[in-house]
């Protein structure tokens, strides 16, 4: 089994992390590919590009300047504990057990439109550079043209290590789109978070990124692997919902 994870904007890599296992990107050569192209922007052109504002410009400018193509803790820290967005604080992954946090990397991976994919214990740099950004570069269209094939593959492989077919589809439609599933030979269900508005029961963005986490921690704790163990989730008021499930579309409900 194996749970995919948007990243999110907002980095923090002062925590220490309690996990000593780190680990290299699978795709780093192509991050630093990357990383030439995207040190040629000026402020502005970043600003353009990732519709930022100028003092984001200049701290991304600066990033992709530090960027080194040699990934050490004193440069670099672990993925899982370096993203801080709504998904990570359901996560919460400083209060799991080590013996889980070094278990999801075998079970976790995280999209990423600077690392492709990633797992948790990887080393990464501060950057940022969404999935969804029109960044045309050499033959490439843009970041899916030049990573849809590359991290369908890897998933791929991972799924094949992992020892299941079963894919849980926690990221959001932006990252998942970087997946040609069509060619994954895999299962995919994507559990879906509705909280109840003014009678009826709606996605609400900020609630299901949390949401998403507290699912990915509740895979990884419980070591779940079918979709049927999946309606145990009730983490924070939400429930199973049959009514509203359909296969491979499991809702929760609050």
């Amino acid at each position: 089994m194996l749970v995919i994870l948007s990243p999110s904007k907002t980095m923090d890599f002062e925590p220490a992390s309690p996990a000593s296992i780190t680990s290299q990107p699978v795709f780093a050569k192509e991050a630093a590919e990357l990383i030439r192209h995207l040190k040629k922007l000026s402020v502005s052109e970043l600003e353009d590009l990732m519709r930022i504002s100028t003092k984001l410009a200049w701290l991304n400018q600066e990033r992709f300047a530090l960027w080194e193509p040699e990934f050490a803790t004193a440069n670099s820290n672990q993925a899982i504990f370096s993203f801080k967005g709504e998904v990570y604080h359901g996560l919460d992954v400083q209060s799991m057990q080590i013996g889980n946090v070094e278990n999801s990397q075998q079970h976790l991976r995280i999209l990423s439109g600077l690392y492709g994919v990633l797992r948790p214990l990887d080393l990464i740099q501060p950057y940022r550079l969404e999935m969804g950004t029109s960044f045309q570069f050499g033959k490439y269209a843009d970041l899916y043209h030049f990573w849809r094939q590359k991290i369908t593959r890897q998933i791929g492989i991972d799924l094949k290590e992992s020892g299941s077919n079963l894919l849980i589809n926690l990221a959001s439609q932006e990252y998942f789109s970087a997946i040609d599933s069509k060619k994954l030979k895999a299962e995919i269900i994507t559990p879906q978070f509705l909280n109840s508005k003014n009678g009826a029961f709606k996605m609400i963005t900020v609630y299901a990124k949390k949401a998403r986490g507290m699912m990915a921690r509740y895979i990884l704790e419980y070591r779940i692997n079918c979709e049927e163990n999946l309606r145990g989730f009730d983490s924070e008021g939400y429930y199973f919902n049959s009514n509203l499930s359909k296969p491979g579309l499991p809702v929760f409900t609050r």
